[in-house]
This record gives structure tokens, sequence and C-alpha cells, in this order.
């Protein structure tokens, strides 16, 4: 499965590439989708085929699964 995550700040973006890299992920830095908003404009897009639950982090705004062209929220920060 293939997600996007949005960060409160670039340094909490910058922080879980490095988390998820250290996994073993590989994950791309790019700009925020204009379908999606965000505080800092900073996503990180990866792939991830075990439970999502396990690398949420305090620095994620908001996590996506990206269906083809579309976004689908599977969290955000404070609605859990």
């Amino acid at each position: 499965m293939e997600y996007l995550a949005t960060f409160f700040t670039h340094s909490g973006a910058i922080k879980y590439r490095k988390y998820l890299n250290n996994q073993g992920y590989s994950v791309d830095l790019m700009p925020v989708p204009r379908k999606v908003s965000s505080n800092c404009g900073i996503a990180a897009k990866f792939k991830f085929n075990t439970d999502i639950r396990l690398i949420i982090s305090d620095d994620v705004e908001q996590l996506y699964k990206i269906e083809g062209k579309e976004y689908k929220l599977l969290y955000k920060t404070g609605e859990e």
C-alpha cells in the first residue's frame, strides 16, 4: 500500500523520513498535494505493508492511503 503523511513542522517531516529509512523503508519528501491540506507544506510518500498504526508518530498531522489519484484519510491528530 502507498501512503502520504503530512506534518506540523518541516523538522517533523525530516525526522519522520529518517525514522522510516532506519526501519528499511524508502520515503520521498514532497510538497503537499493540493487535494490535501497541511500546516507545514511537506508530505512524506512511502509504501508500507504492515499495520500502519505502528508508524504513526507525534509528528504526523494526517495520514492518507493513496488510491490512484485520490487520498483517503486514515488518521488525523485528535480524531483517534
